[in-house]
């Protein structure tokens, strides 16, 4: 597959652009200084996401150029998480209100489940379901909600990038196991991309991500799980599960939050990773424990969906389980 030696060439664009936009950010002092709701303590340089969204962009074109990626998918892809980036570093550099930025994600969404032909029909407890628009509707929510969680879970130093990683590679793993290996070089780029931010967003972080580069992380990973949905509603399952980590987190901290009637849109620290952070007394025990519950839990349960044909939405609810424990163990969503 001659379209593998992509793979060095994005993570050095990704490395070399991550340190050219954190001269940038010094020079024009797009810096995040910390206040009451930050987790970090140290005036740091943001919006080093531009790097991961240049560098997996430049490979789709390159792809679609050569003929080795579909349109219907590069258009997806690029449109979708080119908007929401976009959005996301004006953001960067000045606020933009909530309700333009939501209008945004959902055009993002929409367009992306427009290119990528809805949403297949889903396999729950051996049944086949077809939600038919219902599930287009539900499944822009997904995406939706997915992009702005990766925002939210992007607080601390690396724990965005590991988790990109993680999922990335080990949907290469299942999508080999699977015997769909031309499926592996969309997520493998991906984490190569990352891979050259996280040299300079590894805890202590030389430069913060930021919304253009979260916000496109989230949308792409959504993406990514639809096309899998299209090859086999196992897969979609898998990726879910993969995702385990930021989507039991978030949520789980969305629903306690809202219980309470607090603004949900409104910048906190009550994740379960950062209340972890702030009791294990940094960033970097907490991004290493993230890495380890994704390679030692959520794959193999996402493997045993692939080799043993565990039901999907079963080993989701199996995954899941002992995520929801530690986000209540860790005080998720609770008065800091």
């Amino acid at each position: 597959m001659t379209q593998w030696w992509l793979a060095p060439i994005v993570v050095l664009i990704s490395l070399l652009m991550t340190a050219a936009l954190r001269r940038y950010a010094l020079a024009k002092n797009v810096i995040d200084v910390p206040n009451a709701r930050s987790s970090h303590v140290t005036p740091t340089p943001r919006g080093g996401g531009v790097a991961i969204v240049s560098s997996f962009l430049l490979a789709l074109g390159t792809l679609g150029a050569s003929d080795l990626l579909e349109a219907d998918t590069l258009l997806a892809l690029a449109g979708a998480g080119g908007l929401v980036a976009i959005i996301g570093f004006i953001d960067d550099h000045r606020h933009v209100d909530v309700r333009w930025r939501l209008m945004g994600h959902f055009a993002a969404a929409a367009w992306s489940l427009f290119w990528m032909g809805g949403l297949p029909p889903l396999e729950i407890l051996g049944v086949t379901i077809n939600l038919g628009w219902t599930g287009a509707v539900l499944f822009t929510l997904y995406l939706v909600w997915l992009l702005n969680l990766y925002n939210f879970m992007d607080g601390i130093d690396g724990i965005a990038s590991i988790e990109a990683i993680c999922t990335s590679l080990g949907a290469c793993i299942l999508y080999w196991l699977h015997g769909t290996e031309h499926m592996m070089l969309l997520p493998a780029i991906l984490s190569m991309a990352v891979m050259g931010f996280l040299y300079w967003n590894f805890p202590p972080a030389k430069i913060f991500m930021g919304d253009a580069g979260s916000g496109f992380l989230g949308i792409t990973l959504g993406i990514l799980s639809l096309q899998a949905a299209w090859i086999s509603p196992q897969l979609f399952w898998c990726w879910l599960i993969l995702l385990g980590v930021f989507v039991v987190d978030a949520t789980f901290t969305l629903m306690r939050r809202l219980v309470r009637g607090e603004r949900i849109y409104e910048g906190h620290r009550c994740h379960a990773y950062q209340f972890a952070s702030r009791r294990m007394g940094g960033h970097l025990p907490v991004a290493i424990a993230v890495m380890l519950i994704n390679l030692c839990w959520l794959l193999p349960v996402a493997v045993s969906v692939v080799l043993l044909q565990l039901d999907g939405f079963v080993a989701l609810l199996i995954a899941y389980t002992p995520l929801v424990a530690l986000a209540v163990a860790c005080n998720a969503g609770g008065v800091e």
